[in-house]
């Protein structure tokens, strides 16, 4: 017997993955993301669509698609997303389009989603695979949400985000991994999810 008959050479997952970048916000996913977009890494990156007001870094169609609510509406009246939530008073969702584009250009699919949205495709799509962020400490946490609110000029009610990540921390027995976005450790934590990404090209299936 020779040895491709002795063994299945096919036990690796050699095709495209889906992977999505989640946790709660302030923990740094867009930071993370555009990160990875800077990498030689080939990935598809599924750009979500949003109802609140871009920041000053971001862009339309490579951060988010940034549209109004009645647009939004009309677009989960017509069936045209994957998944959608109402969060903090904006609304934010997947669409279908994107996701048909994802799978189909052959390369590891990146989603930046918050936390009910990860719930939702890993659902829909058992096989994904989710990445929770987290800050290093609860007062770095609280840190990075109360500048962004500066640079803003909004205000953040802390008690309201607690309660929601005590909520999304509840959740994290459906997250495949944990990993640590520290102040100053950008680079350390996109290192660790590519690390990830590549042994999840090397589990035997």
């Amino acid at each position: 017997m020779t040895l491709a008959e002795k063994v299945n050479f096919h036990i690796l997952h050699e095709g495209a993955l889906l992977f999505v970048i989640s946790g709660p916000s302030g923990v740094g996913k867009d930071s993370v993301v555009k990160a990875l977009k800077r990498r030689p890494a080939k990935f598809h990156f599924v750009i979500t669509a949003n109802t609140r007001v871009p920041r000053p870094d971001e862009v339309e169609g490579v951060d988010y698609f940034f549209v109004s609510k009645a647009h939004f509406e009309e677009m989960i009246k017509n069936n045209e997303l994957v998944e959608w939530a109402h969060v903090y008073g904006d609304y934010k969702g997947v669409p279908k389009s994107q996701i048909e584009g994802a799978l189909a250009s052959g390369k590891d699919v990146l989603m930046r989603l918050d936390v009910q949205g990860a719930k939702k495709i890993k659902s829909l799509y058992p096989s994904a695979i989710l990445i929770f962020l987290l800050p290093s400490s609860e007062e770095e946490w609280r840190r990075r949400l109360e500048e962004r609110a500066r640079e803003q000029g909004t205000d953040v009610d802390m008690d309201i985000r607690i309660e929601k990540m005590k909520e999304e921390l509840a959740t994290l027995g459906i997250f495949d991994y944990a990993v640590i976005n520290a102040d100053g450790q950008l680079n350390q934590t996109v290192e660790t999810i590519l690390a990830i990404i590549t042994a999840e090209h090397h589990k035997l299936v």
